[in-house]
């Protein structure tokens, strides 16, 4: 075996064994009608317990992908990899794989499939023997030229092993004619379009990317000097690492045993953060862009109640992200925040085989009212997000159900009209609720007394911002306004026949 080739487990084929009835229907039913996680990277170098460190940061990652994670560690000879589908705690727990990871540097990653099958062929971090050594990538966002830039790649010759659009950023470093890896990593990124949060493991180095917009997230931190990348600052709390600063838009960063290096390759642009960490992704604990992602959601729901108060007799939350700016909005206005609806946390993906009897259950495997607290009340429902709106029509039904008098429902975000081609899991424009419908017609829709969205300009005063300005915005919110921050080339391009159009079907 080549002495870069990574020693790899594989999950029995079972295990990807499809259901017998459409799972992705299923998993909407399951999970709600929420926004799909995007990925999460981790990384460090410099430690002896690379992988278990890298293991835990993925613990503190979950949130953001819970179809697959891998590690792929380096000890100073060979590089080792460990793909698995499934939870992080489900595989990286144990001293036995973790003594499989050896090395005093790791990348992890967790998945949640924006672009590609769930196979665990797809499972990052992706690893290639390259002219000069072996080469391990790990990528949180999605590229919105990756099946054109995969389409001349493959004419020219390429051979791909996934559907991955992470993929074509190795394909583009492999193929670069630049003597040095960061200039054939700065190669392969000048080429493509769309968002990224990379973290990069080659035999003497740790390299973190990130887009010129700053779409993605990309933290680093410091353990006993040890540099350590991540997709949040969670994760650096969870090891005990000091949080050093954010990656800026733009910026790579090489981290070898002579210190850390800095470099910013590509032509400045306005930065845009992608809104919706602060709305729904990052966990609440996490600093964002310099705040606080709890204390902003409260924000949320306070300037929410100021735009839309209703005489109620109680605010309750629609758990777990809607938590926080339920208790903004009641402390704006003096109303009485109560757990009305309990979440059951140990739902998962797979528990049962998902028979037409068990999917006619739906939401109520997840969400159960608190009928002492709902029945007789008027309550006003708070929650972060609507995308179809199919989960709302059900919790509704249940404060019904269990007595709710009047049920008025506020969501702390925007409408969401757009799609997402950045990394979040969005349903096509037609199936998103408000751009079928009105703001009376989601009502009706939905079946609630009222309902209510922040205000763009809202969601901009929260955050600091006087308002949106339309000039020059100041944050990547398209899926509310439409604007999209880069070339969608891919969703834009021509897709009559030939290879692009299989590729598109593919991933």
């Amino acid at each position: 075996m080549n002495s870069h080739t990574p020693q790899e487990a594989t999950t029995p084929a079972s295990s990807n064994k499809e259901a017998p009835i459409d799972y992705q229907t299923w998993r909407e039913e399951l999970e709600g009608d929420t926004l799909r996680e995007e990925c999460g990277v981790f990384g460090v170098f410099g430690n002896p317990d690379a992988a278990a460190l890298t293991a835990l940061g993925l613990h503190a990652l979950q949130h953001r992908g819970q179809e697959a994670a891998g590690i792929v560690s380096y000890d100073g000879q060979r590089f080792n990899a460990e793909r698995r589908m499934g939870l992080v705690g489900d595989h990286f727990s144990s001293e036995k794989m973790i003594n499989r990871l050896a090395g005093s540097a790791a990348i992890g990653h967790n998945r949640y499939s924006t672009t590609g099958e769930t196979v665990l062929r797809n499972v990052q971090p992706l690893f290639a023997d390259l002219w000069g050594g072996g080469f391990a990538i790990g990528h949180n966002g999605n590229l919105t030229n990756a099946l054109t830039l995969r389409d001349r790649l493959v004419r020219e010759g390429a051979i791909f092993q996934s559907t991955s659009d992470t993929e074509t950023i190795l394909q583009l470093v492999a193929r670069s004619t630049k003597p040095r890896i960061i200039e054939r990593l700065v190669d392969a990124l000048s080429q493509v379009e769309g968002a990224y949060g990379l973290v990069c493991l080659t035999p003497k180095k740790m390299i973190g990317a990130r887009d010129p917009r700053g779409i993605r997230p990309l933290v680093m931190g410091d353990l006993n000097g040890s540099p350590v990348l991540a997709s949040e600052t969670c994760a650096l709390d969870i090891i005990g690492a000091h949080f050093v600063r954010e990656i800026e838009p733009g910026e790579i960063v090489v981290c070898t045993e002579d210190g850390i290096e800095s470099h910013k390759p590509f032509p400045p642009e306005p930065a845009r953060p992608c809104v919706f960490e602060h709305i729904y992704f990052a966990r609440p604990d996490s600093i964002v862009d310099g705040k606080s992602v709890y204390e902003v959601r409260k924000k949320f729901g306070a300037q929410l109640a100021a735009e839309s108060h209703e005489e109620a007799d109680v605010v309750i939350p629609v758990p777990d992200s809607g938590v926080p700016s339920a208790i903004g909005y009641a402390n704006e206005c003096g109303l009485p925040f109560e757990l009305g609806l309990i979440r059951n946390h140990y739902v998962g993906r797979t528990f049962i085989e998902p028979t037409q009897q068990i999917r006619q259950l739906g939401v109520k495997l997840k969400h159960n009212p608190n009928r002492s607290i709902v029945e007789g009340k008027r309550i006003v429902l708070v929650d972060d997000s609507v995308v179809r709106g199919t989960t709302s029509i059900k919790i509704v039904q249940m404060m019904r159900d269990a007595g709710a008098r009047e049920v008025h429902l506020r969501i702390a975000s925007p409408p969401i009209t757009h799609s997402d081609f950045y990394g979040i899991d969005t349903p096509d424009q037609s199936k998103l609720l408000a751009h079928r419908f009105d703001l009376e017609g989601m009502r009706s829709y939905i079946g609630v007394d009222s309902l209510a969205f922040l205000t763009v300009d809202g969601l901009y005063k929260a955050l600091g911002y006087d308002a949106r300005n339309d000039e020059e915005p100041q944050l990547t919110d398209h899926c509310f306004t439409g604007d999209y921050p880069t070339k969608l080339t891919d969703r834009d391009g021509d897709r009559s026949g030939g290879q692009l159009s299989l590729l598109a079907e593919i991933a």
